[in-house]
């Protein structure tokens, strides 16, 4: 058996969640890299022998735009998936029902799916750390499980039930744009990496604002951290989840 990762990972929490459940099946796994712009990624044909490991964050409660796109490209061609959905300890809403529907149309087999925390990226206060150890022996255990429903069929599994609701709510997620300041180069390094490609190859200094989906990754792969926030945003932002992300949330699984 093959593995493949397909992940969507701006700031890495959902990088670090589908590596933690990818080492338990102790084979490499080749990755197709969605938050790469398109056409990076080297083709990988999947095929019905091989896993897929499906890993997106939700945000709002609904897959990335950016994600769900260029997911739709793919062909799954029978391969067996696992789906999971990372969250920054808010919820999760319906980010799991929307990916089942994009492996399935795809033409994934969805053995099982996971949610997840990870530590949230605007809010770095919730989920701090996360995925943690224990998370990591959680993700580790739902693997183990995983096996062995692999093993125990002969391909003809049932797919979990997925929470979630049809039609998916609204996206609604409050436009915070990262701006450069005085530190800023002028390399490009955030306009090559930003997964919506909301920034300005010619000036990075400028962003689309309609274009961007505050995944927050320009600010963790700038070599110079000039990219910022409005900290008045941050604490704006940090008080509207209070009341959601205080409590530690576990992982679930789907089998």
């Amino acid at each position: 058996m093959r593995v493949v990762q397909i992940v969507f990972s701006p700031t890495g929490g959902t990088q670090r969640t589908a590596d933690a459940v990818t080492e338990v099946f102790g084979v490499p796994a080749s990755r197709i890299d969605l938050t790469q712009h398109e056409g990076t990624n080297e083709p990988i044909k999947l095929t019905e022998e091989d896993l897929a490991i499906i890993a997106f964050p939700s945000y709002g409660g609904r897959v990335p735009p950016p994600a769900a796109q260029r997911f739709s490209h793919l062909e799954g061609r029978h391969a067996a998936c696992i789906l999971i959905c990372v969250y920054g300890n808010r919820a999760y809403e319906d980010t799991l029902a929307e990916m089942g529907d994009l492996a399935r149309h795809a033409g994934f087999r969805i053995v099982a799916a996971i949610s997840a925390v990870a530590e949230h990226s605007i809010a770095h206060q919730y989920a701090a750390g996360r995925p943690d150890h224990q998370d990591i022996e959680t993700l580790q255990g739902y693997a183990r499980q995983i096996i062995e429903k692999l093993n125990s069929t002969d391909g003809r599994f049932i797919s979990p039930t997925l929470p979630g609701n049809h039609p998916y709510k609204k996206t609604v997620i409050p436009k915070l744009v990262p701006k450069a300041t005085h530190s800023c180069t002028l390399c490009g390094s955030c306009a090559r990496k930003c997964p919506a490609q909301a920034i300005s190859h010619s000036n990075p200094m400028e962003t689309d604002k309609r274009k961007c989906i505050s995944c927050m990754r320009c600010i963790t792969q700038c070599p110079m951290s000039a990219r910022k926030l409005n900290s008045a945003l941050i604490l704006s932002a940090s008080v509207f989840l209070k009341s959601a992300c205080s409590i530690r949330k576990e992982a679930e699984l789907f089998l």
